[in-house]
């Protein structure tokens, strides 16, 4: 697997550009734009009981203004803002809704950037269970700038989902509508998750296209470095501008804890459920890469736990409950006209049963041509005297999840050798 034959199987087949199934169209949209998703993360829902653990609880938003820093990796002439209810019961209001180039942390720049609008008003109110994408905003994206989206909240407005490992601090206000500051003065308030905004594209250039990366915690960047950008997806979209590709974007799909075959009070729906919604129906995405099984294989052997129980169901699985899961997500890609191809499940210092599966997992990725093409990971990231587990350079210290050397080292493994691009056979 190459990054010109990836890049150019995302690129290829232009006739089969998706619609968002799910999302009402933006007043006034321009036929003629290419939109291209540029930035994105996936949703999860936050378990609803009284006696959740600080790690599950979210941050106050009523009647304040939440300041949220994104990185789109291609450039684009304007752009178009995509907000997500999915998992709410009531509306999501916003009452102001603003996006800057970001001056660093929760500074942005002077000016007060560009009002965005809903049907050319600049209030919005997203129904239960709905998505929507804003009107487009005229406005150049710089790919790898940081841009900071500022909403000021409804008075009752409270978070019932959210995107949990960010790995990137965002911002909350002192009560009142701060979406046009510039100063960092009224964000006070920090964390380190993404709430509602789950996509931004731009009207890129004719041509360009999106590559998602979708999987678990390994995906995600769970343990890398915060506020630096340092998740394999990122390395990967520098590779790729800095082969001279401008005009692929690399989106992050990633949800730390999930599983391809189960849902999860904390780690969101199963991957199997969630591919369409989360990866295929994304504006201008026309590659995959897939790397999600390990919570699968380990979550039977996690400990039930009273009250909140983040790694129920406890479900045993064998490889071929893996491989039948991963035939699901291939086929719902064919569909669609996507690419999909099979990143290898990285070691996890295991015990015996379990490094089984995962070895049989591994070997039907490489060898069963199911997938248009495999990204080894597992070659990557392993200890040749001990191929069970990360090397040491490569290990946070959990033995798991690669460290930034780690991540770096999976996006090197989608190589630039320049091979022959099977997509275009």
């Amino acid at each position: 697997m190459t990054i010109r034959s990836l890049a150019a199987a995302c690129g290829a087949a232009l006739f089969c550009q998706l619609a968002v199934s799910s999302s009402v169209a933006a007043a006034g949209t321009d036929a003629s734009a290419h939109w291209v998703t540029a930035w994105a993360t996936a949703l999860q829902p936050i378990p609803q009981r009284a006696d959740l653990p600080p790690l599950y609880r979210a941050p106050e938003v009523a009647g304040r203004t939440v300041r949220q820093i994104v990185y789109p990796t291609l450039s684009g002439k304007s752009v178009r803002i995509h907000l997500s209810n999915e998992y709410g019961k009531t509306p999501l209001v916003m009452e102001d809704l603003r996006i800057a180039r970001s001056a660093g942390g929760a500074a942005a720049s002077a000016g007060g950037g560009a009002r965005v609008t809903f049907g050319g008003k600049p209030s919005v109110s997203v129904a239960p269970g709905r998505e929507l994408d804003s009107d487009p905003i005229a406005m150049d994206v710089a790919e790898g700038a940081p841009y900071a989206i500022s909403a000021f909240m409804a008075p009752d407005q409270r978070v019932v989902a959210w995107h949990r490992v960010s790995s990137q601090l965002n911002y909350v206000s002192s009560p009142g509508n701060h979406a046009a500051d510039a100063t960092a003065e009224a964000f006070r308030g920090r964390f380190t998750q993404y709430l509602w905004v789950t996509g931004l594209s731009v009207d890129a250039a004719p041509g360009s296209t999106a590559i998602a990366a979708i999987g678990d915690s390994i995906t995600d960047g769970m343990r890398s470095s915060l506020n630096l950008n340092r998740r394999w997806p990122d390395a990967f979209a520098r590779r790729l501008a800095g082969s001279g590709n401008r005009s692929t974007a690399v989106i992050n799909l990633g949800i730390s804890g999930n599983r391809l075959l189960n849902d999860s009070p904390c780690y969101g729906d199963a991957l199997v459920t969630r591919f369409g919604r989360d990866a295929l129906e994304r504006p201008g995405v026309k590659a995959v890469i897939l790397l999600i099984g390990i919570n699968d294989i380990n979550f039977a052997a996690m400990p039930a736990r009273s009250g909140l129980d983040c790694d129920f169901p406890h479900a045993s699985v064998t490889a071929a409950d893996l491989i039948a899961g991963y035939q699901r997500v291939i086929a719902a890609a064919r569909r669609a006209g996507v690419k999909v191809f099979g990143g290898t499940l990285t070691p996890a210092a295991l015990p015996a049963s379990r490094e089984n599966i995962r070895l049989a997992v591994n070997e039907w990725i490489r060898s069963s041509h199911a997938f248009d093409g495999v990204v080894d990971f597992d070659a990557a990231l392993r200890d040749p005297a001990e191929p069970g587990r990360l090397q040491r350079k490569y290990d946070s210290g959990d033995h798991i999840h690669p460290s930034d050397a780690g991540y770096a080292a999976m996006a090197e493994a989608v190589s630039v050798d320049g091979a022959v691009n099977s997509a275009r056979k």
